[in-house]
C-alpha cells in the first residue's frame, strides 16, 4: 500500500501580498486574467515586476476553461519569452493557467482573487466545453509551484463567491471519508494519509465555526480573522484534503447537474453543496449529520432543494440524465464504499429534496 499526500510547493496568504508577487515569481511572467481582474490587479502586478526588473506580459482570458481557449493562449505564449505562467482570478482562470503551464513545460503561480473553490492548490484542471458543459478532468503531474492569496482582495469580492467556496469545501471531509472507507485511491494515485484526513476534518470544523462570521464580514468588505480562516479552509485545507483524501459522489453529482440548463446560473460550490447532501443520503448517513449540513447550508444560503437550484418542475427524464453522467465510467462516484448506479443517484436527489422541503 502506497500512501500519497500532495500540496503546492509554497502557499502564501496575507493582506496586500499581491504587491510582492514578482519577489515570489522571480521569472519573466505570462499573466492570464479576465478583463475585470486585470483592471483590479494589473497596476500592482506591473509595479512589482518593475521593481524586480523583470518582464511581464498580460493576456485576457475569455472565460471558459476549454480546449479552444487553451490552444488560443498557447499560441500567444509562443510569441513571448516567458518563464512562468501566472493565473490571476477565479477557478476557471487558475485551471487554465495550470493547463497552459503543463502543456508548455513551465512553472505556474496561481493568484486567486476569490475563495470560491479549492482549485488553486490542486494538481487538477477541470475542462469544459465552450457551452459550459463538463468535458473532462486533466490530472497534472504536480501541484502549482506557488499559490498566493491576497486576503484584502478576496474580502472585497462578492460574498456569494466566498459562500460558494464554502459549499465546495463542505464536500471535502465527507468525500475523503468515503474514499478512506472504500480504500479508494486519491487524486495522486495513492491511499489517503492521516495528515490528509486531519486536514479534511479541520476544513469541515472550520466551516462550522467561522463560516457565518466570515460571510457577514465579507458582506461589509472587511477582512476579519474569520475571513482569513475561511480563505484557508476554502483553498488550502479543502485543496489538500480533497486531492489527498479523494473525491466521491458529491463532485460526481455536481458534474451531472451541469446538464441541467436550470442550474447553469449556479456556481461550482453551490452545486457541490447539494451534491454533498445527496451523497449523505446515498450512503445513509446519520440523520443528525444530515441535519447539521442542511442547517449550515441554510445559514449561508446554499441550496438544499431542487427549486433553490432553479429546477422548478421535476422531470424524471432529466434527472436520469444527471444520474447517468454522474455515474459515467471513471467518475469519482465509483470511489464510494459500495456500488452505485443511476437509479440510486436519482433516489438520493429526490430524497434529499423532499426531506429538505419537509423541515422548512
Amino acid at each position: 500500500m502506497i500512501n500519497i499526500i500532495l500540496s503546492p510547493n509554497k502557499y502564501i496568504q496575507g493582506s496586500g501580498c499581491i504587491k510582492e508577487i514578482a519577489k515570489h515569481a522571480q521569472k519573466k511572467a505570462f499573466v492570464v486574467a479576465d478583463d475585470f481582474v486585470l483592471n483590479l490587479t494589473k497596476k500592482s502586478i506591473e509595479e512589482s515586476f518593475k521593481s524586480e526588473k523583470l518582464d511581464v506580459h498580460f493576456e485576457v482570458f475569455k472565460g471558459e476553461c476549454s480546449k479552444i481557449e487553451l490552444n488560443r493562449l498557447k499560441t500567444l505564449l509562443e510569441n513571448v519569452k516567458s518563464e512562468i505562467i501566472i493565473g490571476v482570478g477565479g477557478g476557471k482562470t487558475l485551471d487554465m493557467a495550470k493547463t497552459i503551464a503543463f502543456y508548455s513545460g513551465l512553472p505556474v503561480m496561481v493568484v486567486p482573487t476569490i475563495a470560491s473553490t479549492d482549485a488553486p492548490c490542486t494538481a487538477l484542471s477541470v475542462l469544459y466545453t465552450e457551452e459550459g458543459k463538463f468535458d473532462e478532468y486533466l490530472f497534472l503531474p504536480s501541484n502549482p509551484n506557488i499559490v498566493l492569496m491576497d486576503a484584502d482582495i478576496i474580502s472585497k469580492a462578492p460574498v456569494r463567491l466566498l459562500v460558494s467556496g464554502m459549499g465546495d469545501a463542505l464536500a471535502t471531509y465527507f468525500e475523503a471519508r468515503a474514499c478512506e472507507r472504500a480504500g479508494a485511491l486519491n487524486l495522486g494515485g495513492g491511499y489517503t494519509t492521516k495528515a490528509a484526513m486531519a486536514l479534511a476534518k479541520l476544513c469541515y470544523e472550520t466551516l462550522l465555526l467561522d463560516g457565518k462570521k466570515a460571510m457577514f464580514s465579507v458582506e461589509n468588505e472587511v477582512c476579519t480573522k474569520a475571513v482569513e480562516n475561511i480563505i484557508e479552509a476554502n483553498t488550502y485545507l479543502s485543496g489538500i484534503g480533497a486531492e489527498s483524501g479523494g473525491l466521491a459522489a458529491a463532485h460526481a453529482i455536481h458534474n451531472g447537474l451541469t446538464v441541467l440548463e436550470e442550474c447553469h446560473h449556479l456556481y461550482h460550490g453551490e452545486k457541490v453543496a447539494f451534491g454533498t447532501l445527496a451523497q449523505l443520503f446515498l450512503e445513509n448517513a446519520p440523520m443528525e449529520e444530515i441535519d447539521e449540513v442542511i442547517k449550515f447550508c441554510r445559514s449561508l444560503g446554499l441550496p438544499t432543494t431542487l427549486k433553490e437550484m432553479g429546477v422548478v418542475t421535476i422531470n424524471k427524464k432529466k434527472l436520469n440524465e444527471v444520474a447517468e453522467l454522474a455515474c459515467a465510467k471513471g467518475e469519482t462516484i465509483h470511489n464510494m464504499p459500495f456500488e452505485v448506479n443511476p437509479e440510486m443517484v436519482v433516489a438520493a436527489i429526490l430524497a434529499v429534496n423532499s426531506y429538505s422541503i419537509s423541515i422548512k
